[in-house]
């Protein structure tokens, strides 16, 4: 049987198991969708944080909501990919959190994201909180 130490989970800070964002592939608000598009398939993403040009989040763009938008009734309308900007297409509700916020919240959010945005106080984009990054978590203590 496994022994499951909760309280060296539950005091886990977020920032110690978040991804700096300064390795975080993200995109800027004002970007052509054709821009967030190659930044997607180059990274291996199906979604990015997309922010402004005062690095503050603003929303998330994906693969899925891109496609959408190119899809026409009869073909792809590509001419939207360099006509568009992702402002125009981001989801602005973002899944976020302080760096400084409660690790359940940080669990429960991961239920049906697969990453949680981190902001500091004056709301500037620190980095992303993986679902993976809490699996593994989640793994080492369990073994342990």
């Amino acid at each position: 049987m496994y022994s499951f130490p909760r309280d060296v989970i539950l005091n886990t800070k977020i920032e110690d198991l978040m991804v700096s964002s300064d390795k975080v592939a993200h995109v800027q608000i004002d970007n052509p969708l054709e821009h967030a598009l190659l930044v997607l398939i180059k990274s291996g993403y199906s979604a990015v944080p997309v922010l402004d040009l005062s690095y503050r989040l603003r929303g998330i763009i994906s693969t899925t909501m891109i496609m959408d938008t190119v899809l026409g009734i009869e073909s792809f309308e590509m001419e939207k990919l360099t006509k568009l900007k992702v402002a125009e297409v981001m989801n602005p509700n973002v899944p976020k959190l302080k760096l400084d916020a409660d690790f359940m919240r940080a669990l429960g959010l991961t239920i049906n994201h697969p990453f949680v945005c981190i902001e500091d106080n004056e709301g500037l984009f620190k980095g992303i909180l993986t679902r993976r990054a809490i699996i593994k978590l989640f793994t080492k203590n369990l073994h342990k």
